[in-house]
């Protein structure tokens, strides 16, 4: 376990976790870990081992079988307010401008016109997108509909952010353009986040750790720490050190396939 988790209690704790669909087999078994705040975990693995189940798990959409999920020392139901949700399609309501779709959650949460205005026009600065923020959806590449979901995401202050491989279906020059993106709105706005990814590479380059599980059913097979200080930029991909451990959890997910 990280250095960081251990000085820090744990925001986010499963002990134990089991979870199965009805009578089906589990889908996750025994799955014990404490995520510090402010950590940034990946979550890899082969298709169907559990990865999206964990994060529904962890916001309350879903309910565990057995075992133990606290988020800051609440069950998740009741920590709702704690996590948003980002997931691979962005999501945009199309007959929303980049403006209103951001403000959307706060509409929903009754903030007043001015207040959540306000808060959506600092989110969509903070992605880099403040001369989009009268576009609609279609008038966007795929990279900036998804800087626009993760505005919304962090207009509503989330403790921790939840993603299911959001880039998923962007290029590679997109997405490693937004890796670094992501990375440098989480310093000017802190959040911990666990991030799904069929991509080592992102993971790599991205987390403090990252959860490698095997399938059927779905358990931690390992856990690779990732010391690289923050903030991150490009460059960290031609290091040494670097391209070490993406041979290093390359195999590890290689070894579960």
């Amino acid at each position: 376990m990280s250095q960081q988790s251990e000085k820090a209690p744990p925001i986010v704790r499963f002990e134990n976790l089991c979870k199965s669909y009805g009578n089906g087999p589990l889908v996750l078994k025994d799955l014990n870990l404490d995520v510090a705040k402010g950590e940034f975990v990946s979550l890899v693995g082969p298709s169907g081992c559990g990865k999206s189940t964990i994060l529904k798990t962890l916001c309350g959409l879903t309910p565990h079988s057995s075992g133990i999920v606290t988020v800051d020392g609440m069950v998740p139901i009741d920590a709702r307010e704690a996590s948003f949700f980002v997931f691979q399609d962005a999501n945009l309501l199309p007959w929303l401008r980049v403006q209103a779709n951001v403000e959307l959650p706060l509409k929903i949460k009754g903030q007043s016109k001015e207040k959540r205005s306000k808060t959506a026009s600092k989110m969509i600065k903070l992605v880099g997108l403040s001369d989009a923020d009268d576009k609609f959806p279609w008038q966007l590449s795929g990279g900036m509909r998804m800087r626009v979901s993760i505005a919304r995401a962090l207009s509503v202050g989330p403790s921790i952010l939840l993603l299911d491989e959001p880039f998923g279906a962007l290029d590679e020059m997109t997405r490693d353009r937004l890796n670094e993106d992501l990375l440098q709105i989480k310093e000017e706005d802190p959040f911990t986040a666990f991030f799904v990814t069929h991509s080592v590479a992102e993971a790599v380059f991205l987390s403090t750790r990252i959860v490698v599980l095997s399938a059927n059913p779905g358990e931690i097979a390992e856990i690779i720490d990732i010391p690289f200080d923050f903030p991150r930029t490009a460059e960290l991909r031609e290091t040494p050190q670097y391209l070490e451990l993406l041979a290093k959890a390359t195999h590890a997910l290689r070894s579960v396939e």
